[in-house]
């Protein structure tokens, strides 16, 4: 019986590593830095993998009880690995708690604007909110003022829209099995 705990848990485990593997290769696609101006650097890999991670939690949240919960172990991995990447760029232990909470609440905030955005299937609104998160500008006292960037987010807004639609047909067995159709999501 207790062996069958452990067998059950170690399965979920390489579910969730696989979907997490799968979405980060999603965010990965060379065409995002190639030809959707997103810069190539650790940030710009992370508002990738945000915006990846929004589409698919969009899906979850609409899925039955035993997909949630698969999306939080999938959330958890995603800041294990922020987390990991951190300290791997050399912050210091005490460090790490206070950028954590910065990156989850950057990453909540995403969450709820591209939502927002995604819901009202406002392209021009989602490639605003792309831009300034992709391309922020700190003014005095951290406060953020608008980039002079020139820089046109809507050909990602427009891929992030598609890519919703694609997330939202994704089937819940699929998922329960830690398969994403990689294929049909990098259309």
């Amino acid at each position: 019986m207790v062996f069958g705990y452990f067998s059950r848990k170690r399965k979920n485990r390489e579910i969730v590593d696989g979907l997490y593997r799968q979405l980060t290769q999603v965010a990965r696609d060379p065409v995002y830095y190639a030809e959707m101006q997103v810069p190539d650097t650790v940030m710009g890999r992370f508002e990738m993998l945000s915006l990846v991670m929004v589409l698919f939690f969009r899906r979850t949240d609409k899925a039955g009880v035993a997909v949630k919960q698969l999306a939080q172990d999938v959330v958890d991995t995603f800041f294990e690995d922020i987390d990991h990447s951190i300290r791997e760029l050399g912050i210091g232990d005490s460090g790490v708690p206070k950028r954590m909470k910065k990156l989850a609440r950057m990453f909540y905030g995403r969450a709820q604007s591209y939502g927002n955005a995604l819901n009202d299937a406002n392209v021009s609104d989602l490639a605003e909110a792309l831009k300034r998160n992709i391309y922020p500008v700190e003014g005095k006292a951290g406060q953020a003022v608008e980039a002079n960037q020139p820089v046109d987010m809507t050909p990602l807004a427009e891929k992030a829209m598609h890519l919703d639609g694609v997330f939202s047909r994704l089937d819940e067995a699929n998922l329960l099995d830690g398969q994403l159709d990689i294929a049909a999501v990098a259309e």
